[in-house]
């Protein structure tokens, strides 16, 4: 355990050695999620490290702190407990705010590059000057759907998530590793990353960022993600992956780690 400012314990699982890549878990997901991407990185010669968002997987539950300050004061805590340098940060879906507020909070100087996997940035809610986002009273009816009974939920809705291609068994798993997480915790986390805006933060990085997503991602459609995303982000790049869902790494992880890998060490040196 991780112990943060707040005296929260945060698991953490780190593979082999070298240069770090943090990956940091979707929403409602734990660390073990990013299996297969971890040990490409750590059969490539880098140390993958990650760690369980607080209220995830077996970290502590203080049943607060799921706003994405503290968050990535818990982020900035992981990397100083490691003492983790020139570090590739890899955030999945309600991870990506957590990177972003990270960079813009505390500074790029642990973090070499960024890449965001299926992001929920800039902005998923509905405003006046984001028209294209999602309405409130929609938000609102599917956190209620999540309190009355989370695991019918997931049931429902991992398939969209992994795709037609991912088996049942692994299906499955992802259900596990999601009903581990706090319930409240979850409410609290999901309603910080629909409304909260980085439309200025993401204006205001300077370091490489890579985004990766799906083009049939229908759980944060890439039109109102990815797309804009990248073309917020000075220099950044965009990679399309035709026919994919949301939960890359369970619909295409090689394609994804491939990515990734070119990403921390790309041909060209």
């Amino acid at each position: 355990m991780i112990r943060t400012r707040d005296g929260v314990g945060l698991f953490h699982r780190s593979l082999g050695a070298g240069s770090p890549v943090v990956f940091l878990a979707s929403w409602s997901l734990p660390g073990d999620s990013w299996f297969g991407q971890m040990m490409a990185m750590r059969d490539a010669g880098r140390r993958a490290v990650a760690y369980d968002r607080r209220g995830h997987g077996r970290s502590e539950d203080p049943g607060q702190g799921f706003d994405y300050d503290t968050l990535a004061d818990d982020l900035a805590d992981v990397l100083a407990a490691l003492d983790l340098s020139a570090v590739t940060l890899v955030a999945m879906s309600g991870a990506a705010g957590e990177a972003v507020r990270y960079l813009t909070r505390h500074g790029t100087g642990r973090i070499a590059r960024l890449a965001l996997v299926g992001p929920t940035t800039p902005l998923l809610a509905q405003r006046l000057d984001n028209p294209a986002g999602i309405p409130a009273e929609v938000l609102a009816a599917l956190r209620e759907e999540l309190r009355r009974d989370f695991p019918l939920w997931l049931a429902r809705n991992v398939r969209a998530f992994g795709g037609p291609d991912a088996s049942d068994a692994t299906l499955e798993w992802v259900c596990r590793l999601a009903s581990q997480a706090s319930l409240p915790g979850l409410l609290d986390f999901h309603r910080n990353l629909a409304e909260t805006d980085f439309r200025a933060e993401l204006a205001a990085l300077r370091l490489p960022v890579l985004v990766i997503q799906g083009e049939a991602d229908a759980t944060c459609p890439i039109e109102l993600t990815g797309r804009p995303t990248a073309a917020l982000v000075p220099g950044a790049r965009l990679v399309e992956i035709p026919g994919a869902p949301h939960g890359l790494i369970v619909s295409h992880p090689e394609r994804l780690s491939a990515a990734l890998l070119d990403f921390v060490s790309p041909a060209a040196g």
